[in-house]
């Protein structure tokens, strides 16, 4: 493990408590943390539900038959949603991501979305209005998220082989159900398709190759997702994390690749390219080759707390503002001095004690 340590920095990621303005100011899209990154993508829980039990994200040991779940009326509404949402794009959101647990278990889905889809940034511009999905309902949603206004979707497989997949995901459910919901989500419209692969040693890694062959060609883009200890539920060592570049190493002995600029700033994900002009891959590496610097993320969960960071220990509050009478303005004051005080960079941190901070899980507030 000496050879594979993360330095750490500092690991005091706990937020501290923003000074709020005494009056308020209308937002300008141009906001920024302590660190210069700006406000540009809101990432938004509607359910801390999932019909999966995914090891790196729901244990069935932990997700339980006994597990309490939020109770309804402590979700936020759509139109609650959509109200934050608004706000956020006035202050530079220019993508939103829907999230869950699994979003497409959230009754009426389709309504939220085709409220989302009205948005506009400053400019006019649509937002980017995207979700992300264990495409176990896809096959009877797509078209209707489509005609919502949904613009892409990216879908969760990690492996192509039945059992190594259903033994990931905890609920016995089939690979080509998955591919199907993909084809439909395809059909619908909603392109590019991503489909997002999490990568464990001795896990699932031997399906590397696998998932890239079936995806090559197809206009899918597959992007490899290093396993990250998010939550305090999935029992994550470094040593079971592949990196990134080990991937992108045996792609490019199976495939050939070459390294392709990103689509705009701050982009997650590295892309490659098949060097026989087949499609392009992405690589995800937030363990072993941390992106903190160029976050621009921002994140909502289920019940209406605002959370800076993917490995934040606690959130702010914003749902108790909506229901206990707060203006926009003063919403949107509260926004702005907690963007303005972020300082979180976990992933630039790591060590081998941060893992063991009490984060918020991932089926909280979304991947």
């Amino acid at each position: 493990m000496t050879d594979r340590f993360i330095p750490l920095v500092d690991a005091r990621t706990r937020a501290s408590t923003p000074v709020l303005p005494q009056s308020t100011e209308a937002p300008t899209a141009l906001l920024g943390d302590r660190l210069g990154r700006p406000l540009r993508d809101l990432r938004i829980s509607v359910t801390d539900r999932c019909n999966f039990r995914c090891t790196y994200c729901m244990p069935r040991e932990v997700f339980d038959a006994s597990y309490r779940f939020l109770p309804h009326a402590q979700l936020l509404s759509f139109e609650e949603i959509h109200r934050l949402a608004r706000l956020f794009v006035a202050h530079g959101v220019e993508k939103i991501r829907l999230t869950g647990g699994e979003p497409l278990l959230r009754k009426d889905i389709e309504h939220l979305v085709g409220l989302l889809a009205t948005l506009r940034t400053p400019s006019g511009a649509p937002v980017d209005l995207t979700l992300t999905t264990n495409g176990a309902l896809l096959t009877r949603k797509a078209r209707a998220l489509a005609a919502a206004g949904l613009r892409r979707i990216s879908v969760s497989l990690d492996a192509l082989d039945d059992a190594i997949f259903q033994r990931m995901n905890g609920a016995d459910f089939p690979v080509a159900d998955v591919l199907r919901g993909i084809d439909a989500a395809s059909d619908a419209g909603l392109l590019p398709v991503k489909v997002n692969m999490v990568v464990q040693r001795s896990v699932n890694d031997g399906q590397i190759e696998a998932m890239a062959r079936q995806f090559k060609g197809t206009g899918r883009i597959l992007r490899f997702i290093e396993y990250m200890d998010v939550g305090t539920s999935n029992g994550w060592r470094l040593d079971d994390v592949v990196p990134s570049a080990e991937v992108v190493r045996r792609l490019d002995a199976a495939f050939g690749v070459d390294p392709v600029d990103p689509n705009y700033d701050g982009e997650v994900a590295e892309r490659w390219r098949y060097r026989d002009g087949s499609g392009e891959i992405g690589v995800i590496a937030s363990v072993t080759q941390a992106f903190c610097r160029d976050c621009t993320r921002a994140r909502l969960s289920t019940e209406g707390k605002l959370y800076t960071c993917l490995f934040a220990t606690s959130g702010h509050d914003l749902k108790s503002m909506l229901r206990g009478g707060a203006s926009d303005e003063e919403v949107s004051d509260r926004i702005a001095a907690i963007w303005r005080g972020r300082a979180d960079r976990y992933s630039e941190i790591r060590s081998a004690e941060t893992p063991r901070l009490q984060k918020i899980e991932m089926s909280y507030i979304g991947g």
